[in-house]
């Protein structure tokens, strides 16, 4: 015989509340322990700890260009979007994005979550939305705008990027080939 995992007690709130209240106690229960494997004051320190700027992928970049003798400002509050990196010299901003909370496209990284899945839609195309419009915004006057993904922090990439950054037309202090 086929034995139900329901305890007496259970059994009888099922049978006080029918068959309508039961099915919506039980989805507020599933939805209450199936949403996340933490409790709520864990999850609260877990998200605590995701930073929004001094990333490992931020000060890779910033060691890098530092390295190769760029001066640059970080997180300037006048630019729109408050860009990474800020080089006033070449007229240039940097944006170190993370792959997934920027949904870096055909990136391993970039996987939208199976679970509430409305919001984190909504959440990632919001961010990358407004990553879209401030680059427009920056463009409008007259900043060159880079990106660096987190998944491609190889040296090589970040050789071209100085390249790039020095060998552009636009930049007044580099001094016209003959």
């Amino acid at each position: 015989r086929f034995r139900s995992h329901v305890t007496d007690r259970e059994q009888r709130r099922r049978v006080r509340l029918g068959i309508f209240g039961w099915r919506f106690i039980w989805v507020r229960l599933t939805i209450q322990s199936m949403a996340d494997v933490f409790d709520r004051p864990t999850r609260s320190r877990v998200m605590s700890r995701i930073r929004g700027s001094d990333t490992r992928p931020e000060m890779t970049v910033r060691r890098f260009l530092h390295s190769k003798g760029f001066r640059f400002r970080l997180h300037v509050r006048d630019l729109p979007g408050r860009p990474d990196i800020v080089l006033p010299r070449f007229h240039v901003v940097i944006f170190v994005h993370g792959c997934f909370w920027h949904q870096h496209p055909n990136c391993k990284f970039a996987v939208m979550p199976k679970t509430n899945r409305v919001f984190w839609e909504e959440k990632l195309n919001g961010n990358r939305l407004r990553d879209r419009r401030n680059q427009q915004r920056l463009r409008r006057e007259g900043w060159r705008v880079f990106t660096v993904w987190e998944c491609n922090l190889k040296t090589p990439t970040l050789h071209r990027l100085a390249a790039r950054i020095v060998g552009s037309p636009r930049n007044p202090h580099v001094p016209a080939r003959a």
